[in-house]
């Protein structure tokens, strides 16, 4: 078994010139294919079309965690677009739940969590993103947290890596 710790990394704040969107939906089994059905939209109609199936399988898999996890009545998606790229923030009234990545990244750790049956979606939301992290809201008495994660057009070809 493997011990993994979070830091929590506040959302980043929208780009200058950015548009924002939100949605919220009642904590159910659908709440996941509805709030991917959100983000395909709004990829589409923002011209961010190779960002699209990154973006589904990301919202996918935090919004399912809020679900399956937390027990909040309520998921808001709040996604933030501009010209080059995407950060979309899930939040729910549980803060007390953070969600950790396994602590190992990249196609074996990728492997090795495909014998289980739960536990790899951060592992891939951590390889898509740009960025991802998790912010507890409320000081001493935590009211709510969000978990997001930023999906960039621009790619730097050498390193292997995406850059805003």
């Amino acid at each position: 078994m493997t011990t993994v710790t979070a830091t929590a990394t506040p959302v980043p704040p929208p780009p200058q010139g950015a548009e924002t969107y939100r949605l919220a939906l009642p904590s159910t089994a659908t709440a996941p294919r509805i709030a991917r059905d959100f983000v395909t939209s709004l990829l589409g109609l923002s011209r961010h079309g190779n960002l699209v199936d990154d973006a589904r399988l990301c919202v996918t898999e935090v919004v399912t965690n809020a679900h399956r996890h937390t027990r909040t009545p309520l998921i808001r998606v709040h996604v933030t677009v501009n010209r080059k790229q995407v950060t979309v923030s899930v939040a729910d009234d549980k803060p007390w739940v953070l969600p950790t990545p396994s602590a190992r990244t990249g196609p074996a750790a990728l492997d090795a969590a495909g014998e289980q049956d739960s536990g790899r979606g951060l592992v891939l939301v951590e390889s898509l993103a740009l960025a991802w992290g998790s912010t507890v809201y409320g000081g001493c008495s935590p009211s709510h947290k969000t978990v997001w994660f930023t999906l960039s057009e621009v790619k730097d070809e050498v390193v292997g890596r995406w850059n805003p």
